[in-house]
Formats: structure tokens, C-alpha cells, sequence
């Protein structure tokens, strides 16, 4: 392991034009979520699965679906009008009550169906992966969340900004924003940060990038560790002068093009599955979920200082083809004996991880921006990958 050195990762607001069809595609999967049990529907047989494309007063929304009859394309655009009003665009390019609004979800396919929904040979009302694909975890000791510090501090920077705009503290700024943060590392841990890029939509036309800093700069200085910025630190606010044209009407965005965003900011590998837009029953998303736990539990659990996991599925077979684990050099016990112990203590099949994750519930729009690791669990459910309540396990196993 190198011992010095610098490494960059980036965050997107809930504003950015991807961030927005990821938002509007994950608040499509908590409405089937809502109103199935509603109608009588048991939340295991809720399929979504929805991709959404924005452009200048523009949103396409395509997928499969299966869910209750109440789900009319009336009330999905309802849900997707209150979902960019509430990140905020209200401007002539894109506005929540004038944007053209165009739907063509159908049912899921039924040769899909047929794998995901039956019976696996030698189990008991196992459902198989809703698709072939490899997934990663990963944890890390250089945070109290156990993330990578690059990515940790660039999320919490738009974060904090977010919040203040939503009180109405930060009335000149618009809801899309970019940022990037360079931490440097000394023998292996991160001391500072020597980049910090900050480009922020402004409401008003003609603001300065000096302008822009000084409403942004005590945000970024709050969410860093104390001393971590110097003399040397570089700062980028709008480097390019103007960020007056924001969100889809500025750039077109899509569903699930910030995957890197979504996990671990470039700091460990990503399988190539969005999250956004599907239920649990794909793996994309349910197994990225079951590897950053199980990472983070082994690394809570203090058998390692950084953890990756990687799961692999096929479609249609509910067992997972493999559990790789890598500690980096840095495990206290063996590799071998850690995937033993967590294919021990948790059960990797589709239906074992919505189950012991409880993931058949509305809450996924929350996961759509600032990353969907590194968060306190909620009370309802939500964020339930982010617990460390498996490391007792894990421990006794090896």
C-alpha cells in the first residue's frame, strides 16, 4: 500500500440533471411500495423497475412494473411533479408545473418473471436474482462511517448547502451543484485536503464566482475536519465564471449515470448496476446493499481496516456464484475465514437479503442523491445496510 499520496472524489446535488431521474425513478418505486399493501398486494410480489430521461422542460419515464391497478399514470405524474418541486426547480427551462411529463411503464417481462418468481430447486419459496451481474462492498476505518474520506466530505459539503437552501437561508443559489474534494494521505491515513472544487447554480444572473464563495465556502469549511484546510489548499468555486443555467435544461441527465457517486467515489471497484429505479429483487441494487454491510460489519467487528466483498449472481438461480473478499493487507484474520463467516451469518439469496435488510418498504428516493452508503439508518427502515449489528457474528464465526 502506497503511504502518501492524493485521491479525488466527487459528489452531485439532488439538483444535477442525473440525480433528478434518479429521484423521480426511486419515488416511482416507493409509490408501488405505498399503495400495493393498500390494494391488498403482498409487498414481495411489487416489481419496479424504471428508467427516467430529463431534458429542457422534459421528463421520459420508461420500465416494467407489476403493482395495483391504483397506480394510474395520473397519480406517477403527480409523484414525479411533487419530487422536482420539492429539489427546488421552478425556472422557465424547468418547472414542476409546466414540465411535459411522458410515461411508458409496462408490465415486466415475462421471461424475467419466471426466474425471479420461482420455486429454486431444494428451497422453500426462494426467488432467483433478477439478473446476472457482479456487485462490491466496501468499508474503510479512515471515517467514523467507515467510507472513504474523499467522498465522505464531498457529499456532506452539498449536503450542508442543500439543507440551508431548502430553510431558505440560501436564497440566490438554485438546486444543482457539483463537488470535488483531493484529500492527501500520509502513511495511509487522510491529514488534509488540497483541492476543494465547488461549482453551484446561482439564481441570479449575474453573480461573480467570488460572489458564489462567499455563500458557499463556510459550508465546505464546516463539513471538513478541523485543520484540514491550509495556505496550500486550492480553491475552484464556478471556475468557469457562470452557472446561471441549471439542472435538465442546462445538460440532459438519466437515470443511473452517477454510479460512482453512489458508492464509494472511485476508492473501490463498482459492479456496473445502478441503483436508482429498481426493486430489491434486482441485484444491482439488494447485493451492493448485502456486500456494504457486510464490509462495514468486518470492519466494525475490527477484523480488518479496509474491506472489499464482492457477490456475483445469474439470473434466475438464488444462491450467489461467489464471495470474494479482499482486506488490502490489512486483515487481523484470513481472507478464506472471513468469506466463511459471512456466508455463515447472513443469508446471500435474493429473498435472505430483502428479508434480513427489510427492503420491501418506500424507502428509496432518500437513497437518490449524496450517496446510498455512509448514512445513519432511519426508524423506518431506511439506510438498514448502514447497521453493525452483525459484527458479534462475525467475530464468533472466525
Amino acid at each position: 500500500m502506497r503511504g502518501s499520496y492524493l485521491f479525488t472524489s466527487e459528489s452531485v446535488s439532488e439538483g444535477h440533471p442525473d440525480k433528478v431521474c434518479d429521484r423521480i425513478s426511486d419515488e416511482i418505486v416507493d409509490l408501488f411500495y405505498r399503495e400495493g399493501p393498500k390494494a391488498g398486494i403482498d409487498p414481495w410480489a411489487i416489481r419496479a423497475a424504471c428508467e427516467t430521461l430529463a431534458t429542457t422542460n422534459k421528463v421520459v419515464i420508461a420500465g416494467e412494473t407489476r403493482g395495483p391497478d391504483t397506480v394510474t399514470n395520473d397519480h406517477i405524474e403527480a409523484v414525479v411533479r411533487n419530487a422536482i418541486k420539492d429539489i427546488g426547480y421552478e425556472q422557465e427551462g424547468f418547472h414542476w408545473k409546466t414540465a411535459d411529463i411522458q410515461i411508458l411503464l409496462h408490465p415486466q417481462s415475462a421471461d424475467i418473471a419466471q426466474g425471479v418468481d420461482a420455486l429454486q430447486p431444494g428451497t422453500n419459496q426462494e426467488e432467483g436474482a433478477g439478473d446476472q451481474g457482479i456487485m462490491f462492498g466496501y468499508a474503510t476505518n479512515e471515517t467514523a462511517e467507515l467510507m472513504p474520506a474523499p467522498l465522505f466530505y464531498a457529499h456532506k459539503i452539498l449536503r450542508l448547502i442543500a439543507e440551508a437552501r431548502h430553510a431558505g437561508t440560501e436564497k440566490v443559489l438554485g438546486p444543482d451543484s457539483k463537488s470535488q474534494v483531493t484529500v492527501r494521505y500520509e502513511n495511509g491515513k487522510p491529514v488534509g485536503v488540497r483541492e476543494i472544487v465547488v461549482s453551484h447554480q446561482h439564481l441570479i444572473e449575474d453573480m461573480t464566482s467570488n460572489q458564489v464563495r462567499e455563500r458557499v465556502e463556510p459550508y465546505v469549511r464546516k463539513a471538513l475536519p478541523e485543520g484540514w484546510i491550509g495556505k496550500d489548499t486550492v480553491w475552484h468555486i464556478n471556475p468557469t465564471g457562470k452557472f446561471f443555467i441549471g439542472g435538465p435544461d442546462g445538460d440532459s441527465g438519466l437515470t443511473g449515470r452517477k454510479i460512482i457517486v453512489d458508492t464509494y467515489g472511485g476508492a473501490a471497484p463498482h459492479g456496473g448496476g445502478a441503483f436508482s429505479g429498481k426493486d430489491p429483487t434486482k441485484v444491482d441494487r439488494s447485493a451492493a446493499y448485502a456486500a456494504r454491510y457486510l464490509a462495514k460489519n468486518v470492519v466494525a467487528a475490527g477484523l480488518a481496516d479496509r474491506c472489499t466483498l464482492q457477490l456475483a449472481y445469474a439470473i434466475g438461480v438464488a444462491r450467489p456464484l461467489s464471495i470474494y473478499v479482499d482486506t488490502h493487507g490489512t486483515g487481523k484474520v484470513s481472507e478464506d475465514k472471513i468469506e466463511t463467516a459471512v456466508a455463515k451469518a447472513f443469508d446471500l439469496t435474493p429473498r435472505g437479503i430483502r428479508k434480513h435488510l427489510d427492503l420491501n418498504k418506500p424507502i428509496y428516493a432518500r437513497t437518490s442523491a449524496y450517496g446510498h452508503f455512509g448514512r445513519a439508518p432511519d426508524k423506518d427502515g431506511g439506510f438498514s445496510w448502514e447497521k453493525t449489528d452483525l459484527t458479534d457474528a462475525l467475530k464468533s464465526a472466525v
